[in-house]
């Protein structure tokens, strides 16, 4: 019963809580609206998400979170300095093919997502057996150092998370 009500908790707490974001205001009628639509866009979603995602641990989004939070406030001060100090004719910018291990649809589709918010990375293509992501990074002397990095932060965390 409660499975067919609420039959995505984590988005539903999610939309409550964007919602209640959007609003800019937390009141009774926020928070009453925002549940209503946590509840109701879930319900009416449910048959387009079959194979929904199952989290292995949940709890460690807030340690994933916390991570891209924190490399996205370092990697913006990197792209400044890279803009600011360096000679065009000195950045070195390379294609990097980033090999997954990760299987779950949505896995891959957080880290493409990460790879793109992290400024001086963006995500290009995914291969077509999802087997690899084409990354391009604004300047490294190591390409194989940013997969590595990729992978030990990102990739890694995704996999606890999701499989």
């Amino acid at each position: 019963m409660l499975a067919r009500l609420v039959p995505h908790p984590v988005l539903s707490v999610t939309l409550t809580l964007v919602w209640l974001a959007l609003v800019n205001k937390v009141t009774l009628g926020n928070l009453v609206l925002g549940g209503a639509l946590g509840i109701i866009i879930p319900i009416a979603t449910a048959a387009y998400w079959p194979d929904r995602p199952k989290l292995r641990r949940p709890l460690a989004i807030a340690e994933y979170t916390l991570v891209v939070f924190w490399d996205i406030l370092v990697a913006n001060v990197q792209v400044a300095a890279i803009i600011v100090f360096r000679r065009s004719r000195d950045i070195r910018s390379h294609w990097i093919d980033l090999p997954l291990d990760l299987t779950s649809p949505e896995a891959i589709t957080v880290l493409a997502g990460t790879i793109t918010m992290t400024p001086g990375t963006i995500s290009a293509t995914l291969a077509a057996d999802a087997g690899s992501i084409l990354v391009h990074c604004l300047h490294t002397d190591d390409p194989g150092a940013v997969r590595t990095t990729i992978k030990a932060r990102y990739e890694r965390r995704l996999k606890e998370i999701f499989e």
